[in-house]
């Protein structure tokens, strides 16, 4: 669902100061470079103060820059993530090369680790987005769309670990450190609560664990976005792979636009709130990571209809308000805090980039064959339930579907991002016990 920011948003065409001809963080860029210039200088000080305030505003600025940059970077904004990576690997750096005050890096280390903001977010991200999803495009699709989206996950699974025997790598490692999070749905709804989920059944800290995962992550995307662009040419030379931007015959969607309303939003947080304690409750009673048991109960809340459609409206929004409005700041927390720069430069090699591929390559094939033998497209199919899995997420499916020249396919790229980033965290927690 999308919110109708023209409502909410200041007319700055009223006074000749405000221009928005080029914004960051919905400001005129020269008012959003004030702010900056405040907030750095106190960083550089060491007056930020410890906690919400400080933390806050450094990574809200530090993200915000670091997004437009990488987002307005020719190759990096089209093939390697864009802000996102800019973003954290950007303020990995700065911890790195020791430009960023240690009294700042542990003040946003006590923000994201005891200030809980990383569960903050994630609990947002996965109520808002189940609860988000619209009914239209589930039935339309039906549980027919389960199977190549399925068949993606078992063809990355299956070829990377082929491909990384033949390399030398474990399976475990194929799998579990490279498969999994390329297949998550992203940083935030994949590979971040994927690493907590590692640290807390594998034992490490959680930083290492997303040093190993990010670089996966990443690679991934640039591979999705490739081939992604090779479907298109695909389907030009053969036309019945192809619906042309249809998965379904006769198929048409058309996004609802809705009106922003902050008193749902605070509706959102309570019952994202709560679905967060739903699963820490019966995560002390069922052994499967909290994450997962909340997953599992929003899904099921949701295809149930228990909730009335204004509480899944309040949570979708409250989720949209803070996708948009913290994702690159928790980024920038991620970059600080979890990723390891040395250690991931160390982790790259041939042999892992030869993974990767693998694994995008078996997402392809999975999901394209057992589409069509469900009675989709089959290159629809490999670019919705295979490379939409296998990208970074929401930024993911724009790249892929603008690479592919099939926008109209966003509704089912947000299913695989969605549910297929949802499952890939469920089986994460699963399969950790039975490779470990």
């Amino acid at each position: 669902m999308a919110i109708d920011e023209n409502k909410t948003t200041m007319d700055y065409n009223d006074n000749p100061l405000l221009s928005r001809k080029i914004t960051i963080f919905n400001l005129p860029i020269g008012w959003f470079l004030g702010f900056s210039a405040i907030a750095i200088v106190s960083m550089y000080m060491g007056v930020l103060p410890p906690g919400l305030i400080g933390a806050l505003l450094i990574m809200i600025v530090l993200g915000e820059l670091l997004g437009f940059i990488g987002d307005h970077t020719p190759i990096i904004k089209t093939f390697l993530g864009g802000g996102a990576i800019v973003a954290i690997f950007g303020s990995s750096y700065l911890v790195y090369s020791g430009l960023m005050p240690a009294g700042t890096v542990e003040s946003i280390t006590e923000f994201m680790k005891a200030g809980d903001f990383l569960n903050f977010y994630i609990a947002a991200l996965i109520t808002g987005s189940i609860l988000g999803m619209n009914s239209k495009v589930l039935l339309q699709a039906g549980l027919r769309y389960a199977f190549p989206l399925l068949a993606g996950i078992v063809g990355a699974i299956v070829l990377a670990a082929i491909v990384g025997k033949i390399v030398g790598f474990s399976i475990q490692d194929s799998v579990l450190v490279m498969t999994l999070p390329i297949m998550g749905g992203g940083l935030g709804a994949g590979a971040v609560p994927m690493a907590e989920v590692y640290s807390e059944l594998l034992g490490k800290d959680t930083s290492y664990y997303m040093s190993l995962l990010i670089p996966a992550l990443a690679l991934g995307n640039v591979f999705a976005i490739i081939l992604a662009a090779g479907l298109n040419v695909l389907g030009k030379k053969f036309p019945s792979l192809t619906g042309n931007g249809q998965l379904i015959k006769g198929f048409t969607y058309e996004q609802p636009v809705l009106k922003a309303d902050f008193g749902k939003m605070g509706v959102g947080l309570l019952v994202a709130a709560s679905f967060y304690m739903v699963g820490t409750i019966l995560g002390q009673f069922i052994p499967i990571h909290p994450y997962a048991i909340m997953i599992l109960t929003v899904a099921i809340v949701k295809a149930t209809n228990l909730l009335p459609a204004f509480i899944e409206e309040s949570a979708s929004q409250w989720y949209q308000f803070v996708a948009k409005n913290f994702t690159l700041a928790l980024l920038i927390g991620v970059g600080v805090v979890y990723t390891d720069l040395g250690a991931i430069l160390s982790a790259l090699s041939i042999q892992y980039v030869v993974i990767v591929m693998g694994v995008v390559l078996g997402a392809i094939i999975g999901a394209g064959l057992v589409g069509k033998l469900v009675g989709f497209y089959p290159i629809e199919a490999a670019i919705t339930a295979g490379l939409c899995m296998a990208n970074m997420g929401g930024t993911g499916d724009v790249a892929v579907l603008s690479a592919a020249k099939r926008m109209e396919l966003m509704p089912f790229a947000q299913i695989s991002s969605r549910l297929g980033g949802a499952l890939i965290i469920l089986l994460a927690s699963l399969l950790v016990n039975i490779f470990v």
